[in-house]
């Protein structure tokens, strides 16, 4: 598969590559990660990253500035999907992938069924990140894509904190740092370093938590009102469900953002038991067992007391 992955690149002259929706840190330096290989070993080629806006916490990444956020008209030899559970999860960009010659996919989600003419998901693999680093020649990896790629590790394992951390992520994680990756600067400037209006944000979201089910469930739900009172959006989330998972006694957090009338966007992070993938892919979304996410439309409270006994049902 690794030789099929580098024959196709091979053979286009020009290549898209494109992500999921919302996209993460381990979407953003998963697609910047590859673009920089191929910049970097087929210079003669033409590659694009098309990707949604995403945090300015990751512009430091080489690359970053020249990601293209609205389609254009161009169609494009190869398409490279990268962390994307299914083909419509790439959202306004799902033209490059219907109209290009060739099509690929690279992900680590269970929930991928597999689309494109050659897909490779790597379940194994903590992220995307692992999944592209084990398809690539790895010593033709110069510095920049190597940070690209660890941040994708760092950011889709919790700083190698979340279930999906193995021995091979720690391996993996440890050789891009001997490729230039920078574990300190990474790790403090797009995971925990925190801007002034985030920090009210995410202590707006635990003022507002709520626990159920003896405390092993925690839920906190931000509307349209909260981001315009604290002067941030939803790209300024990042880490809220997280910091309510690690509250003393939780098994399950989920957390709620609007992003339009009656309409929510749903992060489920669990400790032990609880599969959050199998609630999320119910709903038409995806992740992993232990972090996951999806959409949904109704009222607020509904929604709540629906998720609850959704994951009600998978605890003892």
């Amino acid at each position: 598969m690794s030789n099929q992955f580098l024959d196709e690149i091979e053979r286009a002259d020009t290549v898209a590559i494109v992500g999921h929706i919302r996209p993460d840190g381990d979407c953003v330096g998963s697609t910047l990660g590859l673009y920089q290989y191929i910049r970097a070993n087929y210079p003669d080629k033409k590659v694009q990253v098309y990707l949604e806006d995403f945090s300015a916490d990751f512009m430091f990444l080489k690359g970053a500035d020249l990601v293209r956020h609205e389609p254009d008209d161009s169609i494009y030899d190869l398409c490279i999907t990268v962390d994307c559970g299914d083909a419509m999860r790439q959202g306004k960009f799902i033209k490059y992938h219907n109209e290009a010659k060739r099509t690929m996919c690279v992900d680590h989600h269970i929930s991928n069924q597999g689309f494109g003419d050659v897909c490779y998901v790597d379940t194994d693999a903590c992220s995307s990140a692992e999944a592209l680093y084990k398809l690539m020649e790895t010593d033709r990896l110069d510095a920049y894509a190597a940070e690209a790629l660890y941040m994708g590790i760092v950011h889709d394992t919790g700083v190698f904190k979340h279930s999906n951390t193995t021995r091979h992520a720690m391996t993996v994680a440890g050789e891009l740092i001997e490729k230039g990756a920078r574990p300190n600067y990474v790790i403090d400037e797009t995971f925990y370093k925190k801007t002034f209006a985030q920090n009210r944000l995410l202590g707006l979201a635990l003022t507002k938590a709520e626990q159920f089910a003896s405390g092993r469930i925690i839920h906190s739900l931000l509307l349209t009102e909260d981001f315009e009172k604290t002067g941030t959006t939803a790209m300024d989330t990042d880490g809220i469900v997280d910091q309510l998972r690690i509250t003393e006694g939780t098994e399950t957090a989920f957390f709620m953002y609007q992003t339009g009338p009656e309409e929510y966007k749903i992060s489920l992070r669990s400790n032990y038991i609880v599969d959050v993938s199998a609630i999320a892919c119910s709903h038409g979304g995806g992740g992993h067992i232990r972090a996951a996410g999806f959409s949904m439309t109704g009222a607020a409270e509904e929604i709540v007391n629906h998720i609850v006994k959704e994951i009600e049902a998978q605890m003892p």
